[in-house]
């Protein structure tokens, strides 16, 4: 089944953030998504260009996540707990999320793009040469590496494409080498491209 035709089935043909039932379209949570119904919400036009636009957010607009935040759809939750992030200022939306409880998985998902982190309080991940990584990024091995556990050793000069960033260890990344998905320490690595 689609992805668009489970989540207007979830979702009853509205907006998940908002309840709006005018211009609606999949949006793909970040920051890694296969498109799975799971790693999707469905959103209204207005809710998508405030998303991807935060100069143009409309506070008040986002007092529907009042109700949107108790979702028991993780997807939903993740975008909830961003927006509400991002307009904490505003006073009343860290009243939201401060009620608003995450599993840890969940609440992981929410901060690994970086929404609500100063500068300084990001963690960086960084190649072998002082590359700054981000997820999707493709790195190439600089030393041969033995995969524990897998049987193989990983060569020196192998691409990684698509690397997903551990969001708790600056020193780790992860990547699919031989088909499998391992886990790689950054100093080993260096930013392709």
């Amino acid at each position: 089944m689609k992805t668009e035709t489970i989540l207007r089935s979830r979702s009853d043909s509205r907006c998940e953030l908002c309840g709006a039932t005018d211009e609606l379209g999949v949006y793909e949570v970040p920051p890694v998504s296969d498109a799975s119904a799971e790693q999707c919400v469905l959103v209204c036009e207005t809710c998508r260009e405030q998303i991807d636009n935060p100069d143009k957010v409309d506070a008040n607009h986002w007092r529907c996540l009042n109700d949107s935040m108790w979702s028991q759809v993780p997807a939903v939750q993740v975008m909830a707990w961003r927006m509400l992030t991002r307009l904490s200022a505003e006073g009343w939306p860290q009243d939201l999320l401060d009620m608003l409880y995450l599993d840890d998985e969940t609440l992981a998902w929410a901060r690994a793009t970086g929404e609500g982190e100063s500068e300084e309080d990001a963690v960086k991940h960084m190649d072998a040469h002082g590359a700054v990584l981000a997820a999707g990024d493709t790195v190439t091995l600089i030393k041969d590496l033995p995969v524990k556990g897998a049987g193989f050793t990983a060569k020196r000069g192998t691409a990684v494409r698509g690397i997903s960033l551990v969001a708790d260890n600056p020193e780790h990344i992860e990547g699919r080498v031989n088909g499998q998905q391992i886990v790689i320490l950054t100093r080993f690595v260096k930013k392709s491209g």
